[in-house]
């Protein structure tokens, strides 16, 4: 129990310039356009190829939620640090 010491994938790190072009192009919406965005382009592409199949986009679908995970714990870090100051 307890954790804290997890080891995340390097593939799930959340980015914060991302490529404006590439969103606009694979039509993500504004409210999706976050760190893992770059993330969410290939889990749709999954997705369309696979016609939403559940099973078929788990490896992108866990990497988009790992990414948008880690980016949950640097915003509480962040909010701790600002507490603290």
């Amino acid at each position: 129990m307890g954790g804290g010491d997890h080891h995340h994938s390097p593939a799930a790190m959340p980015v914060e310039k991302q490529d404006l072009d590439l969103l606009r192009k694979h039509q993500v919406p504004l409210a999706y356009r976050d760190t893992c965005a770059h993330l969410l382009v290939d889990l749709n592409i999954c997705r369309r190829e696979t016609y939403y199949n559940p099973g078929a986009c788990q490896h992108q679908r866990h990497t988009y939620e790992e990414c948008g995970y880690i980016a949950w714990l640097r915003r509480v870090e962040k909010k701790k640090e600002l507490k603290a100051a």
